[in-house]
């Protein structure tokens, strides 16, 4: 089976297999770039304690953003055999959640905190390809490149920082078969748990800022667009998917620039995105608040500031 993965893998690699991109892209990546072998047995590279220490020391505040997502999040896919990741933006896992009963065999694959899962150093995997090419993705089983990986299954999404850059991601993995069919769901999963992170991270960074949400047209996307606005109507934070909505730059924020959530254009995509999330809810203030990331107070205040009140 070992060398029928890597023979899989190569014969894609020399066109003589079938297409799998953007997984091809991958394998091309670690098999050429990074000048890997899928039949590489070496568990992952691990960090000394003390580096590990200076990484969660580094992923600090998004790590402690992040712990009661992490809580819900194992609450919900834990019992189908899975643990739950929070990784730095080199791919190295700074927090985690698991059952006791499969902690000795998530630890014999490398899927503990300290473990490098980067694309450069173990090729196609959930962790590192997501990283690679910032956006969730699943991969399953035999589309890992080291053969010893294809037990498992990654579903992961990319997380960034208040100032827009990427900082790690969150990964679901499992080493239990039957997972086929559900990539889609738990894609939405992860995806979602990301967003509250991200959102939880950015709301935290901007203490006492008025935070505006805009309307965001891509649901694929692990950026939340939301602005940072102090006292006097000025912008001075934005996240990542904000940032490209906006075109916005850190020297255009380092200027000031005026708050547009006073005008039309911008109320009114603030409108829909609320809109789209009470729908989306069926009405449950509570559960679009969570969706959108802020709390339920704020929504409130937000519908009343919108018209969107029943009364």
């Amino acid at each position: 089976m070992a060398q029928a993965h890597a023979r899989d893998v190569l014969a894609v690699l020399d066109g003589a297999g079938p297409a799998l991109s953007p997984v091809a892209a991958s394998w091309r990546r670690s098999l050429v770039l990074h000048g890997l072998d899928p039949e590489n047995r070496k568990a992952p590279d691990t960090l000394t304690e003390r580096e590990l220490s200076q990484v969660q020391e580094r992923m600090g505040a998004l790590r402690a953003a992040a712990s009661d997502t992490l809580d819900a999040l194992f609450q919900a896919v834990g019992a189908q055999g899975s643990c739950v990741l929070l990784t730095d933006s080199a791919g190295v896992p700074v927090d985690r959640r698991g059952a006791a009963a499969d902690d000795p065999v998530f630890h014999r694959w490398g899927l503990w905190t300290g473990a490098v899962w980067s694309e450069a150093r173990e090729g196609t995997n959930g962790i590192g390809t997501c990283i690679a090419e910032q956006r969730t993705l699943t991969i399953h089983r035999d589309q890992h490149f080291h053969t010893r990986n294809i037990g498992l299954s990654c579903t992961v999404a990319p997380l960034f920082d208040p100032q827009g850059r990427l900082a790690g991601a969150l990964d679901v993995s499992s080493c239990r078969p039957g997972l086929d069919g559900m990539t889609g769901l738990m894609e939405a999963v992860v995806n979602d748990a990301a967003r509250r992170i991200e959102s939880k991270a950015f709301r935290e960074a901007f203490p006492g800022a008025r935070i505006v949400l805009l309307a965001d047209g891509r649901a694929d996307r692990a950026s939340t667009p939301m602005l940072a606005v102090d006292a006097d109507d000025v912008v001075i934070g934005a996240t990542r998917a904000a940032r490209q909505a906006l075109d916005l730059t850190d020297d255009k924020l380092r200027r000031g620039m005026p708050s547009p959530d006073r005008g039309a254009d911008l109320e009114d995509a603030e409108r829909a995105a609320v809109r789209r999330a009470l729908g989306a809810a069926g009405g449950n203030v509570s559960a679009a608040a969570g969706a959108l990331g802020v709390s339920r107070a704020t929504l409130h205040r937000k519908i009343n500031r919108l018209g969107l009140g029943r009364g």
